[in-house]
């Protein structure tokens, strides 16, 4: 069956602007994560009888937390030798050490993305919502868990994260030839599958159920369903660090980092103290 395999060459990466600036596809996909999950919101806010004036500082709140937790949370996690070899890349998208060159806003983890989610819907909260952090919650993990779709996609453009040797005859095995001529899993495509099906469910419970009623319910559920898809699919995917692979009971960090998240929703979906609005 290897004449169903795909052989994943893109002639760019991005679109050239001018000289070596580039926009990669990657960059393309949150541009449009963060647009449509605008939308969403905006669709959440006009029902909830929200002015846009505080949509459009939730949009600015989002937008910092999101790609600074991210771009920290991959540092922390993944790459920390940065913050002594090459500091100023942690911040800008360039590269200083070795030479100086453009890359883009490269290296960013979700569970970063996550926690810089939260910290930043507390100071919305705060500064500018002021109802409580869960009530945000509930509502922006509607628009998060599709950008989460479009952010998995960019990451096959560029061929990022790519998934272990499939065997050969997986009809839907593809070979990254920017790596190597391997057939492999698809692990992005497995993990942007399995957000559309966490999206379609949130939606599904915020527009049609009681439960944003409930205090924490839907964030709750948004973490339980979003890093069990990742723990499942991390076992079709190369490790991110070399060495990492095994760290502890055969999981890797990005496997590790999900299951206090999953706990955590666990606990907002069945412990927490329910209170309606």
């Amino acid at each position: 069956m290897y004449f169903l395999q795909i052989i994943w060459d893109p002639a760019s990466e991005g679109i050239t602007i001018f000289g070596d600036f580039k926009i990669h596809y990657y960059s393309l996909m949150w541009m449009v994560a963060f647009i449509l999950g605008w939308h969403i919101t905006k669709k959440i806010y006009l029902r909830e009888g929200l002015n846009s004036e505080k949509l459009d500082s939730l949009f600015m709140y989002s937008v910092l937390g999101i790609m600074i937790g991210a771009r920290l949370g991959h540092v922390i996690f993944y790459q920390p030798e940065l913050i002594k070899d090459d500091f100023f890349s942690i911040f800008l998208p360039f590269k200083f050490n070795g030479g100086f060159k453009f890359t883009g806003f490269q290296g960013l983890a979700s569970h970063g993305a996550a926690i810089g989610m939260i910290l930043s819907m507390y100071l919305y909260n705060k500064k500018i919502l002021k109802k409580s952090i869960l009530w945000i919650l509930d509502r922006v993990v509607v628009a998060v868990s599709l950008g989460a779709v479009f952010v998995r996609i960019g990451n096959f453009f560029n061929s990022e994260m790519i998934g272990k040797p499939a065997s050969s005859d997986l009809p839907w095995a593809i070979t990254f030839a920017k790596h190597d001529l391997i057939a492999r899993h698809p692990g992005q495509l497995y993990e942007a599958f399995g957000y559309i099906i966490v999206f379609v469910i949130i939606y599904f419970t915020y527009w049609k159920t009681n439960k944003s009623k409930q205090l924490g319910f839907i964030f709750g559920l948004f973490l339980v369903l979003l890093w069990t898809v990742r723990l499942f699919v991390e076992q079709f995917k190369i490790e991110q660090v070399t060495g990492r692979e095994d760290l502890f009971l055969y999981m890797n960090t990005g496997q590790l980092l999900s299951i206090p998240l999953i706990l955590t929703g666990l606990y907002f979906m069945f412990f927490y103290k329910k209170k309606l609005n």
